[in-house]
């Protein structure tokens, strides 16, 4: 048993087809199909079920998936230790996850402070949702994210309050409420609402607020795109709660006078049990350091 096979283990479980594991993976069919059958022997165990073109795990598969994942995420804990030993070298590999809003609105200058500190690192950045992100910290295939921090955090991720993010209610100049001087939650509620969606951090922020008003939101469209959901507004779809560096001009601040502040948390998660690189804890630092 090595890392290769494991890694293609991994590869045809989570994707449930050979031939999507092998395009992962940058091998051919059949070198994926030689490193199970290789495992499968060495385990004395079938590790999945080929039916037609469905592939699903065994029972013995399904015991093996999470080991699998354990093993290969100590041993790139054991290279990372090993490299932090030489303490001046800034350099490898860093997986970094940020959210879409965040790389846009707030990274831009670190990113380029970094790569101008840290020339020899190779930066590895998906953009990603933020609840995708924070799931790939999970699983251990992004070393660190930066998102919109979970109200509930799993006691495995480690959390830095980064930015405090202020959110203004806000609908177009042309919106019935933007000639009020000041309304209540309730009247919100009898227009459209364009939120993100119902499964992101964001959401749950606005749907705590008025589930303790005891409101119930009128939301018609959404979207997980902040920007997408300003042009909406801008139109004059329906209002929503946009982070203030989003609100110009062109849109109308509404004055709520019964909603107390909303904030949402943006920082950088990383898995308690991982052992970071030097990149990774530069960049930690430099975040740090600016707020």
């Amino acid at each position: 048993m090595d890392t290769n096979t494991l890694q293609a283990f991994i590869a045809v479980a989570e994707s449930r087809s050979f031939s999507k594991a092998a395009d992962h993976l940058y091998l051919t069919q059949s070198a994926i199909s030689k490193r199970i059958a290789l495992l499968e022997d060495q385990l004395s165990s079938k590790l999945f079920d080929r039916i037609g073109r469905t592939v699903s795990l065994t029972e013995a598969g399904a015991a093996l998936l999470p080991r699998a994942k354990d093993i290969l995420l100590q041993l790139d804990d054991a290279k990372r230790a090993i490299g932090n030993l030489n303490a001046g070298d800034v350099i490898g590999g860093l997986s970094l996850a940020a959210s879409h809003h965040i790389s846009l609105h707030r990274l831009p200058p670190y990113l380029k402070q970094f790569s101008h500190e840290c020339p020899k690192v190779e930066l590895d950045l998906q953009f990603a949702e933020s609840e995708v992100a924070y799931e790939g910290v999970l699983k251990g295939d992004f070393e660190l994210a930066l998102i919109t921090l979970s109200p509930a955090p799993d006691p495995s991720i480690h959390s830095d309050l980064i930015w405090d993010d202020l959110l203004m209610y806000v609908v177009a100049k042309d919106h019935p409420l933007a000639q009020a001087e000041k309304i209540k939650l309730e009247e919100l509620t009898h227009y459209n609402a364009i939120l993100p969606g119902s499964n992101t951090f964001t959401r749950s922020l606005v749907e705590t607020l008025f589930f303790q008003h005891a409101l119930t939101l009128n939301v018609t469209m959404s979207t997980n795109y902040l920007d997408t959901i300003r042009m909406m507004v801008n139109i004059g779809l329906g209002w929503s709660l946009l982070p203030q560096s989003l609100v110009g001009d062109d849109l109308k601040t509404l004055n709520v006078i019964d909603s107390e502040p909303v904030h949402r948390n943006l920082g950088i998660i990383y898995h308690k049990n991982r052992t970071l690189s030097n990149a990774a804890n530069h960049l930690v630092q430099m975040l740090k350091s600016q707020r």
